[in-house]
């Protein structure tokens, strides 16, 4: 013990840099790995336990530099960077705290609960500033009484309180995703927060109040014959890796999104393959045995008992027709009362595009152009094929989707950023249904790609259509 006691003493100023660097490495890469598009809240929460980690690595490292500025730089107070240090200390438990209460979703219910860390934090101030800086009290003892209480006011209650959030949420949002190592992972941090909630926010310097006189650094250092901060590094080290290793949920949340779109457009397709098949075969066909029947009543005489048969039997065959056509009308679901203003305006700003890409819409172009119900459907299909496309293939950031007239002809231009349009996907099935509908609509469809360059998407149909 005494061999690894006096290799922690030696190296003070390499563990204490690790120390440091464990949760600035912490801070940053959840910064650099945030997820904008997600919909689970903890992408938003992360971004407060991004700031704990910074700034509790920079706080660490003043233990390390302030020294060493004083020592090589005799124009800094060593007494004002103190207090700085100690100001980012405290704020980096009320950025732990204030992730606690984000993940646990309380801005909706109970809003004031966000209130809490902050007010806190002031009468953590209120205490520093008011009662002992009146009693002229040596610096070093007000420094260590104010690092003793933002971790018995804020450290403590915060890491207990993202624990507590870490393995509810876990359970609630992560474990029916079902993805168990990312589960396991939170609620290693979990259990990671539970010990530096009495390693880093229990154990502080020594001060004359209860229980800091009993348990600090000092006596902690006494018992285990190792400094506090070795089990913080290790702790953040574990906080780190479990963290990090849990973002994988986000790839895991758009790989489904996007096989979610794939679906919507396969039913889509079959959807549309079905109603074909039953407008172009069925219908038409008892349509004709309708005709049939028709035309052999007319070879007998009305008073006939066949005729009164076969006239039910047509009877029966056009409700056959109604219901079929009924059918049609449910798989052409058409926007009714809808100008394609509005309905493109409806596709673009839908959250499940919207959180994959940026799209920049301009539909001026529209104003006063007026399409039947139907013409409006085929136009959505084909910007929904091409968003499925951009999101699936082209790995893009950002959509441009614009309108303009010209002469006789509205053309819809949908442009993105990605790496450009594979040129053996031209007969895929989605490529062709767009162009069977653009067919429909009287107009026609273009694409124009260049590799690392986007793609272009272009409709240009006739301005005024006909059922």
């Amino acid at each position: 013990m005494d061999t690894i006691l006096n290799f922690i003493n030696a190296n003070h100023p390499i563990i204490l840099f690790v120390y440091g660097l464990v949760f600035f490495t912490l801070g940053t890469t959840l910064i650099l790995q945030s997820r904008s598009y997600s919909r689970l809240e903890l992408a938003r929460s992360l971004r407060w336990l991004a700031a704990f980690g910074i700034a509790h690595g920079i706080h660490e490292w003043g233990e390390l530099f302030i020294p060493l500025q004083v020592l090589n730089t005799h124009s800094f107070n060593p007494q004002f960077l103190s207090i700085i240090q100690l100001f980012i200390l405290a704020i980096s438990f009320v950025f732990l705290f204030q992730f606690g209460f984000s993940l646990l979703e309380t801005r909706a219910t109970k809003p004031w609960l966000c209130y809490i860390p902050v007010t806190t934090f002031g009468i953590w101030l209120l205490i520093m500033f008011w009662l002992f800086v009146p009693n002229n009290i040596p610096f070093q003892d007000w420094h260590n009484t104010g690092n003793t209480l933002a971790r018995y006011l804020l450290a403590a209650p915060g890491s207990l309180l993202a624990a507590y959030s870490l393995r509810k949420y876990s359970i609630e949002h992560i474990k029916p995703l079902g993805a168990p190592h990312i589960t396991t992972n939170l609620r290693l941090a979990g259990l990671a927060f539970i010990v530096y909630a009495f390693v880093g926010g229990i154990i502080g310097p020594a001060v004359d109040f209860f229980p800091g006189n009993l348990i600090n650094a000092s006596t902690f250092s006494s018992y285990t014959e190792v400094h506090p901060y070795v089990f913080r590094s290790a702790i953040g080290l574990i906080l780190a890796i479990t963290i990090i290793r849990a973002l994988e949920i986000f790839d895991l949340e758009f790989t489904r999104r996007i096989e979610q779109l794939e679906q919507q457009q396969i039913l889509a397709a079959e959807r549309e393959r079905i109603a074909r098949n039953l407008h172009d075969g069925a219908i038409q066909t008892i349509y004709t045995a309708g005709l049939l029947v028709d035309s052999s009543m007319c070879l007998l005489e009305p008073e006939h008992q066949v005729v009164q048969r076969l006239g039910r039997a047509v009877g029966a065959i056009n409700d056959a027709i109604i219901d079929l056509r009924h059918s049609l009308t449910e798989l052409h679901h058409t926007p009714t009362n809808e100008s394609l203003t509005n309905a493109l305006k409806s596709l673009v700003e839908d959250p499940g595009y919207l959180s994959l890409v940026n799209i920049q819409p301009d539909f001026k172009a529209l104003d006063g152009i007026a399409l039947p119900p139907l013409n409006i459907e085929h136009i959505l299909a084909i910007s929904r094929e091409a968003f499925s496309n951009i999101i699936r293939h082209a790995h893009a950031t950002k959509i441009s989707f614009d309108t303009q007239v010209k002469s006789e002809f509205l053309q819809l231009n949908i442009t993105d950023n990605g790496n450009g349009f594979p040129k053996n996907s031209n007969s895929g099935y989605g490529l062709r249904n767009m162009r069977d509908r653009a067919r429909l609509l009287g107009g026609h469809l273009d694409i124009s790609s260049a590799f690392n360059k986007g793609t272009t998407v272009s409709l240009t149909i006739p301005r005024e259509q006909k059922l």
